[in-house]
């Protein structure tokens, strides 16, 4: 069985991930590996520099790099620019997953990039808005506002509960290996 790990911006879904692998599972992570294949293939440079410019892409020690900032900029111009950059990422990162062989997957975007269709079930980490912004503007050194226009971009919880077939709590406080314990026995029958 795939499983699916879903979650907005400070969610806390990386922390999640981190107690499954504790427990001897190995998580794909799809925004590592966007990042790894933007580094390695050249035909996703290629298309991002022929969308964005060739600002898209930097070296650094010799390697080609993700120019986070410039990319991100361009992310938060429109919807169209995200659907754009999506539709050149998203395949090659879905292709990459199948072939892993790996039975748990992380996403941001789960259900705004299709790739929940590669999966049985989808698990939703959710945390209360204001715990999400603070962790968020710790972690990122940015602005509340820039948070939440990012916030905005996302999935709303409400609608990702909805979608999801199970929920973990994530507030610090709720115990999440006792949350998570319970879907992994529930999936494993």
């Amino acid at each position: 069985m795939k499983i699916g790990i879903a979650g907005g911006i400070g969610s806390g879904k990386s922390y999640v991930c981190q107690r499954i692998r504790q427990q001897g599972y190995e998580v794909y992570d799809c925004d590592r590996a966007a990042k790894r294949l933007i580094r390695t293939s050249l035909e996703i440079r290629k298309q991002l520099i022929e969308l964005i410019g060739p600002e898209a892409c930097i070296e650094i020690d010799g390697k080609p790099e993700l120019n986070k900032a410039v990319v991100a900029e361009y992310l938060l111009e429109s919807e169209r620019n995200t659907k754009a950059i999506n539709r050149i990422v998203h395949p090659y990162v879905f292709k990459d997953f199948e072939e892993s062989g790996l039975q748990w997957m992380e996403s941001a975007i789960m259900f705004e990039s299709g790739i929940y269709k590669l999966v049985d079930k989808v698990v939703a980490i959710i945390a209360p808005k204001e715990l999400r912004i603070q962790r968020v503007m710790q972690r990122d050194n940015i602005s509340r506002e820039q948070v939440l226009e990012w916030m905005g971009r996302q999935m709303d919880q409400k609608e990702l509960i909805q979608k999801a077939d199970y929920v973990v709590i994530n507030d610090g406080e709720t115990d999440i290996d006792k949350q998570l314990n319970k879907i992994i026995r529930q999936c494993n029958k």
